[in-house]
C-alpha cells in the first residue's frame, strides 16, 4: 500500500523578510526539518520545485493542494505565493493543514487565530538542537493530524456545514517515487537548481549561466533565479568581462532596483557597477554603486554593504574637491564605525557554542577581514594587522586573501589623498 503524502508550501532559496530585514535560507528549513519530519511520520514528502512535470507547473501543484494527506505551509518572510497556496488548501480541505514559520514573523490578522508552529531560524542556518526538536515535534503532529482529521481550516470552521469538494476524486498527483528517475527532459526545478549551484561552486560559470537561464524560463517571476543568473553571467567574463558585466546589469535592472527592498539585488548591482567603474572609470557607474550600497546598508545594517559603502565614499572623495571630498571622507569614517560595532557583535556571537556551529570559516574570515579594513580606513594600522592576522589564521581559500589584500592596497592609496590633510 502506498504511503500517505505530504505536500510542502513554501518559498525556496534565500528569501528576505522585509519587515526586519533579514534573509532566511528556506531550503535548509525544508531539508533539515520538514522533509525529515515527514519521513519519520511515514509520509512521502514533496515540494513544488521537486514536481516532475512538463507544461504548466500550476496543474500538478493544485492537484497536490487538493489530494495531499497533509500540507505543511511555511509562511516565513511573508511569501505571497505560500499564503495564496495556503488559502487554496484551506478552501479545498477542512483538515490536515499545518502552518509553521520562523519565530520572528508577526502574523496577519486573518491567520491570527490559527495555530502556527514556530521555529528559530538563524538566517543562513538553523541550530542543530533546534532542528532535532522541531523534527520530532512536527513528525508527531503530522501523525496525529492524519489520524484525527480534526477541522483546522478557518473556512470550514467559520462556515459550518460547508461541504468540501470530492476529496481524492481529482487526477492523482505525480508520484513522489518518480523523482528518483526523472529523465533529462523533465528535470525538476530542484534538480536543475542543485546542478546550477554545483556549477557555480566549481567555477563553471557558463554551465551555471545556462542552467539558471533555464530555471528563469521555467519560473519567470522568481527573482532568486534572476539574481543567480546575473551572478553567473558576470563571473563568466564571457565573451568579454565588460560585456558580461553589462549583461548582468541589464538582468538586475529587470528586478527594478529603485523599487526593490531585496538586499541581494542591491548587493549584486553594487558589485557589477563597482567592477564597471574599475574598468571604465565612468562616474555614473560609481554613483550607481554608491546608491546601491547606501540603500542596501539602510535596509540590512550589515557589514558587507557597510564596508563597501565606506570604500566607495573614499573612491568618490579622491575624485572630488573641496567640501564634496571632505563630506565623503567623513561619511566613510562614520560608516566604518558603524560597521565595527556590527562586527564586534558578530565576533561575540561566534565565540558562543551556537556561534561555533553557525559560522563557518568563510563567514569568520570576512568578519575579521572587514574589521581589518575598517581599522585601516580609520588610520589604526596596528589593530588592522591584528584582525588581519586573526583572519589569516583561519586558513581561508587563496582568492579570499588576495581579494582582501587588493582592497586594502587600493584603500591605503585612497587614504593618501585625504582632503583633511592641512585642515
Amino acid at each position: 500500500m502506498a504511503n500517505k503524502t505530504c505536500f510542502v508550501v513554501m518559498g525556496f532559496g534565500t528569501k528576505t523578510d522585509y519587515t526586519k530585514p533579514k534573509t532566511f535560507n528556506l531550503d535548509k528549513t525544508y531539508r533539515t526539518i520538514i522533509k525529515p519530519a515527514a519521513v519519520l511520520a511515514g509520509l512521502d514528502c514533496i515540494r513544488a520545485d521537486e514536481i516532475q512535470h512538463s507544461g504548466n507547473i500550476n496543474v500538478p501543484m493544485y492537484q497536490w493542494l487538493l489530494n495531499a494527506d497533509v500540507v505543511v505551509a511555511d509562511v516565513s518572510t511573508y511569501n505571497c505565493n505560500a499564503f495564496y497556496e495556503l488559502g487554496v488548501r484551506h478552501a479545498l480541505r477542512p483538515h490536515a493543514t499545518i502552518i509553521i514559520s520562523e519565530d520572528g514573523l508577526t502574523f496577519p490578522f486573518d491567520i491570527g487565530q490559527i495555530a502556527v508552529r514556530k521555529y528559530h531560524h538563524l538566517g543562513e542556518g538553523i541550530d542543530f538542537e533546534e532542528v532535532q526538536a522541531k523534527q520530532e515535534e512536527l513528525s508527531t503532529l503530522m501523525k496525529d493530524i492524519v489520524d484525527q482529521q480534526n477541522v483546522d481550516s478557518p473556512v470550514y470552521t467559520f462556515i459550518p456545514g460547508l461541504n468540501p469538494p470530492g476529496e481524492g476524486k481529482a487526477a492523482a498527483p505525480v508520484a513522489v517515487a518518480s523523482l528518483t528517475a526523472a529523465p533529462p527532459d523533465t528535470r525538476t526545478v530542484s534538480i536543475l537548481t542543485e546542478q546550477a549551484e554545483k556549477a557555480l561552486d566549481n567555477k563553471k560559470f557558463l554551465v551555471a549561466k545556462e542552467l539558471f537561464q533555464e530555471l528563469r524560463e521555467l519560473i519567470p517571476q522568481e527573482p532568486h533565479f534572476v539574481q543567480r543568473l546575473a551572478l553567473a553571467t558576470y563571473k563568466s567574463k564571457m565573451p568579454t568581462e565588460k560585456e558580461a558585466l553589462d549583461e548582468a546589469r541589464v538582468l538586475l535592472e529587470t528586478l527594478k532596483p529603485e523599487d526593490s527592498t531585496d538586499p541581494e539585488t542591491l548587493g549584486l548591482l553594487q558589485s557589477v557597477h563597482k567592477r564597471l567603474w574599475s574598468m571604465e572609470h565612468d562616474h555614473a557607474d560609481l554613483e550607481r554603486a554608491i546608491w546601491a550600497s547606501e540603500k542596501g546598508f539602510v535596509l540590512r545594517n550589515d557589514y558587507y554593504n557597510g564596508i563597501n559603502l565606506a570604500f566607495l565614499y573614499n573612491v568618490r572623495s579622491a575624485e572630488s574637491t573641496g567640501a564634496e571630498a571632505i563630506a565623503d571622507f567623513v561619511n566613510a569614517q562614520r560608516v566604518r564605525r558603524r560597521v565595527m560595532a556590527i562586527c564586534e557583535v558578530l565576533v561575540q556571537e561566534m565565540a558562543t557554542d551556537a556561534g561555533k556551529t553557525r559560522y563557518d570559516t568563510e563567514a569568520r574570515f570576512w568578519v575579521m577581514a572587514t574589521l581589518a579594513q575598517a581599522y585601516v580606513g580609520l588610520g589604526d594600522e596596528v589593530k588592522a594587522q591584528a584582525h588581519l592576522n586573526n583572519a589569516l589564521e583561519l586558513k581561508p581559500p587563496g582568492w579570499m586573501v588576495e581579494s582582501t589584500e587588493e582592497q586594502l592596497k587600493i584603500l591605503r592609496s585612497l587614504l593618501e589623498k585625504s582632503p583633511l590633510v592641512g585642515l
